[in-house]
């Protein structure tokens, strides 16, 4: 199969994702996604629109899970979760969409570790689209890459890892004071900038959407870890979910294979309620998309 992106074609040969429900979007705020490509909107069955926070930024977060609730195994593969998914190509191409549409793509310091050579941009999970994407975020007017932030209270980060030294990419690293003194310390690169908070105190969700907000941005992207997560949600400021479902059973049975949100424990009469916004499915495996409850009162819709 050939597409066409502008001038140019691009073979697409990965399985398409087929919509089984999509919730009308709130028209009471505005929408990013406009011009996306033909060649992404049909692989993904439908267009991408996500809306934009007036007040503060948008915050998405993208995870895959097993059918018990796995998000990692604890055998290196923890940032991209391809062993969870078990490298089911459209899982991929989902990620680079919300890449695609985020201003800056959030990690924590454990996620950077987890991979030597990933950068947090679309081009790194869908090479062959590269084009599509430059094209749909200048529709958007938006950079040509979003902003990699990667959230580390310590400092202690691999500052050879790639994520951080491609200068097309720009990165911030929030930290803490002491933190900031230790990457001052080393060889950072040159484009990598640090924005620090006053003090030694654990950073909280607030800082980051602080930090991300700094850099412009209006839609920020959480790929993980989940304890990264779980400082989002404890300050109620995750937006939207993007849960890929993977068909696979592996129990728990040790630490390292953890859940969605790590490191907090709501009472049931605050827990964080989200309505089903989507349903999307490849083969065997469901793309789930949450909305925030009360964030949005549009009627479903059944395509």
């Amino acid at each position: 199969m050939t597409a066409a992106v502008g001038a140019r074609e691009v073979n697409v040969a990965a399985p398409k994702i087929e919509t089984l429900f999509d919730r009308a979007q709130a028209r009471d705020r505005p929408l990013r996604g406009a011009g996306m490509p033909p060649v992404l909107e049909e692989r993904y069955g439908g267009p991408l629109l996500v809306p934009v926070g007036t007040g503060r930024p948008t915050v998405l977060a993208n995870f895959v899970s097993t059918l018990d609730g796995v998000v990692a195994l604890g055998s290196g593969d923890l940032t991209g979760g391809g062993l969870i998914s078990g490298f089911h190509e459209p899982d991929r191409f989902v990620m680079a969409l919300l890449r695609g549409i985020a201003d800056v793509v959030v990690v924590g310091a454990g996620t950077l570790r987890g991979s030597t050579r990933h950068r947090w941009v679309a081009d790194h999970v869908q090479p062959k689209l590269a084009d599509a994407f430059a094209d749909w975020r200048s529709a958007m007017g938006l950079a040509r890459h979003p902003t990699t932030i990667v959230v580390t209270a310590s400092g202690d980060i691999p500052v050879e890892h790639a994520g951080l030294n491609d200068a097309a990419i720009p990165v911030v690293v929030a930290t803490t004071a002491s933190g900031a003194r230790r990457l001052f310390a080393t060889r950072i690169a040159p484009h990598v900038s640090v924005a620090a908070s006053e003090t030694d105190g654990p950073l909280r969700g607030s800082d980051i959407v602080a930090v991300a907000q700094a850099a412009g941005a209006r839609v920020i992207l959480c790929e993980g870890g989940p304890h990264l997560l779980a400082q989002l949600v404890e300050q109620d400021l995750l937006d939207e979910l993007f849960l890929t479902v993977a068909p696979q059973l592996v129990g728990r049975g040790g630490p390292q294979r953890i859940g969605l949100v790590e490191g907090l424990a709501l009472p049931p009469r605050d827990a964080r309620w989200h309505d089903l916004a989507s349903v999307r499915r490849s083969d065997n495996h469901l793309f789930l998309r949450y909305r925030r409850t009360g964030v949005d009162e549009q009627e479903p819709r059944n395509d």
